[in-house]
């Protein structure tokens, strides 16, 4: 997919950005969008970029809508990649010319543009330095993903776009199988899916070699895990993070080998474990017997 849709907008003059790395530009921890390739540009008003163009970069984003019982609802993932076209502009029409690249590129995969629409409002939104205009894209009713024209606030001409989904998304959508599906393959099922979930972002972090800390980055490696400590079952991690580490490396490879991703993320949710068991024993008094 990621191939098919490079192609369609090379063949229109958008060429493959680079990736951000993960652990984050600026004060952001982690990489949370494509769009932040554009942030010396479009925040701070300077003509540089850290990349543009076609961009499939892995993110992490912890808002991802839930189920009453904690579990995140079809369509949401914390960790996904972020299939974007993320470009400084001139104009509102070279915007328009970019969404009918895109057009292209999703009629390329299966979406047929007969069953495209293309929604929204004129309003502008505003996150300081930036604002913004958002229109939804629609594939036979279902959200496809979005074209978002943005600019900086105190210099307008400092004009930027960013069009793009899901990868996840738009396989879930073309293929019409179960999220949990899509998203895990024969995973799907074998495990809870907040695990599933959790050490698939686990591994992408800890693959590009951030260390479980507690604070910065890494301390969402340890903010996943410890929530979900106790449907790990104390079995091991392995089968997960192989599958995660061979998935995320299709999109590049992972500076940490599986084996020691594996070995980290164990540490870390037996770590976890034991600190838990040791703290839950009590004395016949009442009071706790470790000293915390």
């Amino acid at each position: 997919m990621i191939t098919t849709l490079a192609d369609v907008c090379a063949a229109h003059g958008v060429r493959r950005g680079n990736l951000l790395p993960l652990h984050g530009l600026g004060d952001a921890e982690l990489t949370f969008s494509a769009i932040q390739v554009l942030d010396p540009y479009l925040k701070h008003g300077h003509r540089h970029v850290h990349s543009h163009g076609f961009v499939p970069q892995p993110v992490v984003r912890f808002t991802g809508q839930r189920d009453e019982h904690g579990t995140l609802l079809p369509g949401f993932a914390t960790s996904f990649v972020n299939v974007s076209i993320v470009e400084p502009i001139k104009t509102v029409p070279e915007h328009a010319a970019l969404i009918d690249t895109w057009i292209s590129a999703l009629s390329r995969l299966g979406f047929h543009a007969q069953h495209l629409t293309i929604s929204g409002n004129l309003v502008v939104w505003q996150r300081t330095p930036v604002a913004g205009i958002t229109l939804r894209f629609h594939h036979e009713g279902r959200e496809l993903g979005d074209a978002v024209l943005l600019w900086n606030n105190e210099d307008p001409s400092k004009l930027a776009t960013d069009i793009g989904s899901g990868l996840e998304r738009l396989a879930w959508l073309l293929t019409r199988r179960t999220w949990a599906n899509v998203l895990y393959g024969d995973l799907d099922g074998q495990a809870d899916l907040r695990v599933l979930d959790a050490v698939r972002t686990a591994t992408l972090i800890v693959g590009t070699g951030i260390r479980p800390a507690s604070r910065g980055p890494g301390h969402a490696v340890r903010r996943l895990l410890r929530a979900e400590a106790q449907r790990t079952g104390g079995l091991g991690l392995s089968r997960i993070v192989r599958w995660a580490h061979e998935y995320w490396s299709g999109i590049e490879p992972l500076l940490v080998p599986w084996p020691e991703v594996c070995r980290i993320l164990d540490t870390e949710a037996l770590d976890h474990k034991e600190y838990t068991d040791r703290k839950s024993v009590v004395n016949s008094a009442g009071n706790w017997v470790v000293n915390l």
